[in-house]
């Protein structure tokens, strides 16, 4: 039986546990964004897109998953009316400086998307003004804000009643946090959500047209070490089973309180750098043309053993997301071997 002070029977119980071990919040204004990054990324039809990412401030995400450390960048009060807007105007704003323009924009707010406490339904139609000229609009939602949600379809509308000057509709994608496929990990990350009712959400998505990216976790808690990799592959065929044309592959960070006292516990270890290479090469291979698989590539360093090559390991990994195959591996020459490569 699972240890009830590192996994409590109750949902109530297992809110307490994350809550209680987090630290402090910092103070946000919710009427500015925290960052804008551009990336590189494949899309679909095999060309490199530049793709926006604002990383939006508003409500915390209701949910209490044990290894989320996003409710850092979150306010308690709901988001004002107009405020997400406000912020994704400034963001484009921003982006209309760059010297190359972006295709698409994902608007992460560290929650779900389709939540009317942080992202108000009002705001709606003045967003999808605002990325009229763009191919791509990805957000990101809990399931259960999905299934036959109207806040989606609604979405949906005011991206239609503002298409771009050619009549283009940008292609909406959703991303929702499947994490792992291993049903009592799934339930002890406290999800709230089962594998069925995941894939309800997913087929929510498929019969509307829209695309899904699937999250995955790179060494979740409670599966053990020597199961990982056959669960990573089991989890990746459940995303694309689901009708995912994207996985992404997010290595779990320690540092929330709640996934440290996991690691106490003996319920959680840490992914190393190798760990992560690993997963990215398993899942590439495991994919099997099915869709693309991308690795998170943020804060990297804090996974690895050797500060000499993680430079070069991080461009390798890079390339493998650009190129959806397993590039070859690098051979650290420092004298220290810290990495063990």
């Amino acid at each position: 039986m699972p240890d009830a002070s590192v996994s409590p029977a109750t949902t109530a119980a297992r809110d307490q546990f994350v809550l209680t071990r987090r630290g402090s919040r910092p103070q946000h204004d919710p009427w500015r964004y925290q960052d804008l990054i551009v990336e590189e990324e494949r899309a679909v039809d095999g060309s490199i897109s530049r793709l926006a990412t604002v990383f939006i401030t508003g409500r915390e995400c209701p949910w209490r998953c044990v290894m989320c450390d996003l409710w850092r960048y979150t306010t308690v009060a709901d988001t004002p009316q107009g405020a997400i807007a406000q912020q994704v105007v400034a963001a484009r704003a921003a982006l209309a400086r760059e010297a190359a323009p972006v295709t698409g924009i994902k608007l992460y707010n560290a929650g779900s998307f389709f939540d009317a406490r942080a992202v108000p339904e009002a705001d709606y139609e003045a967003i999808a003004a605002s990325l009229a000229d763009l191919s791509l609009v990805i957000v990101e939602s809990h399931p259960s804000l999905v299934v036959r949600s109207a806040r989606l379809d609604r979405f949906i509308e005011a991206l239609a009643c503002h298409r771009g000057p050619h009549r283009q509709l940008p292609r909406l994608e959703v991303a929702m946090g499947l994490e792992t496929a291993h049903p009592e990990a799934l339930d002890r990350l406290n999800k709230r959500f089962t594998l069925v009712r995941f894939a309800d959400a997913a087929a929510c998505l498929v019969e509307r047209g829209i695309a899904l990216r699937v999250f995955l976790l790179i060494s979740p808690p409670f599966i053990p070490p020597l199961e990982q990799d056959d669960w990573l592959q089991r989890s990746v065929d459940a995303a694309f089973s689901c009708g995912a044309s994207v996985v992404s592959l997010v290595p779990t960070r320690a540092g929330n309180g709640a996934i440290d006292a996991l690691a106490d516990a003996g319920a959680f270890v840490s992914p190393t750098l190798d760990d992560i290479e690993r997963s990215a090469e398993l899942a590439l291979h495991h994919a099997q043309g099915r869709g693309r698989v991308f690795v998170d590539l943020w804060d990297l360093d804090r996974f690895a053993q050797c500060p000499h090559c993680v430079e070069a390991r991080r461009d390798r990994l890079h390339r493998m997301n650009l190129e959806q195959q397993v590039a070859r591996p690098v051979t650290c020459s420092h004298p220290d071997h810290l990495c063990h490569r």
